[in-house]
C-alpha cells in the first residue's frame, strides 16, 4: 500500500470579503486561475420585511428617479414590493451586478456607470437635472456614505429606503487559522472599504498582520487610497469590482505563484 501524497498548496490565495454566502462567485474565478479562497465574512445579509421598509420603499419608487446600489439591495426591494417598469421613472444602478439583477426583475432600460462605484454613479447623475427633484434610494444601513449628501449637494431630495441589513458576525474561525498559515502568495480582492475596516478590527494581531501582508486588488482608487492608510503596502487597481476584473489585476508573478 502506497504512503498518501499530501495535497498540494495552491499557487496563491484569493482572500474575500464578501458576505456569508456570497462567495460563490468570486471562488469560481479564482480556481480558474489556480487559486484557493478564503472567506473572511464581515457580515451576513438579511432583508427587511416589515411596514416601515414597505412605506420607505413605496415613497422611494414614487420619485422619478430610482438608485439601487447593490444586486441584494433590487433584490430585497422586487421580494417587498415587486418592482415594475411603468415609464415613470428613470432607473439607475451602481455597478453592472446591480443593473442585471434589476433586468431581471423586468426593468427593461437601466442606466449604469461604466465605472462601476458611487463616483462613477454621481458622474453619470450630473447629466440629469436633479434640483429640487425627488429621488429614491434603495439601499441598507452602512455602505455608499457619500451617495446621500454628494445627491443633496446636487439638489435633490433624497428618499432613502433600508430594504436589507448587514448583520455583523465575527471572522470565521477556520479562515482566521487559514491566514496565520498562509503557504502561498495571497491577494485580497477589495470592494467594500467598510468591509475591509470591520474585518480588521475583529481580526487578532497576528492575523490582521498576515492579511496587510496580502496584495490588495482595489475595485477603485478610493479603495486603494483607503487600504494603504489602513496599512497595506502592495496594491493594485482593477478596472471594476467584479471577481474577473479584480482578479485580473493580480501582478503576473502572484498568480503564477512565485
Amino acid at each position: 500500500m502506497h504512503p498518501r501524497t499530501p495535497p498540494q498548496p495552491p499557487r496563491w490565495y484569493v482572500i474575500s470579503l464578501r458576505p456569508s454566502g456570497g462567495h460563490a462567485t468570486l471562488r469560481r474565478a479564482a480556481a480558474r486561475l489556480g487559486a484557493q479562497t478564503i472567506a473572511l465574512s464581515p457580515w451576513r445579509l438579511r432583508r427587511c420585511d416589515d411596514e416601515a421598509a414597505r412605506d420607505a420603499l413605496a415613497a422611494a419608487l414614487a420619485a422619478p428617479y430610482a438608485v439601487f446600489t447593490s444586486p441584494e439591495a433590487v433584490r430585497a426591494a422586487h421580494a417587498l414590493r415587486p418592482l415594475r417598469d411603468d415609464g415613470r421613472r428613470e432607473w439607475f444602478a451602481v455597478g453592472a451586478g446591480s443593473a442585471a439583477a434589476l433586468r431581471r426583475a423586468g426593468i427593461g432600460r437601466v442606466h449604469a456607470p461604466q465605472r462601476m462605484d458611487s463616483e462613477g454613479l454621481l458622474a453619470l447623475l450630473d447629466s440629469y437635472d436633479l434640483a429640487g427633484r425627488e429621488l429614491g434610494l434603495i439601499t441598507a444601513p452602512g455602505g455608499r456614505g457619500a451617495l446621500t449628501p454628494a445627491l443633496q449637494a446636487r439638489g435633490a431630495r433624497v428618499l432613502r429606503a433600508d430594504v436589507y441589513l448587514r448583520v455583523p458576525i465575527a471572522p470565521a474561525p477556520r479562515a482566521i487559522a487559514r491566514l496565520r498559515a498562509l503557504d502561498a502568495p495571497a491577494a485580497l480582492a477589495l470592494s467594500s472599504g467598510d468591509a475591509l475596516q470591520r474585518v480588521l478590527e475583529l481580526l487578532p494581531d497576528d492575523a490582521a498582520r498576515a492579511l496587510r501582508g496580502a496584495t490588495v486588488l482595489a475595485a477603485s482608487e478610493r479603495l486603494a487610497t483607503l487600504a494603504r492608510e489602513l496599512g497595506f503596502a502592495q496594491l493594485r487597481v482593477a478596472a471594476g469590482p467584479r471577481p474577473r476584473e479584480l482578479l485580473a489585476a493580480a501582478p503576473a508573478a502572484l498568480r503564477h505563484g512565485s
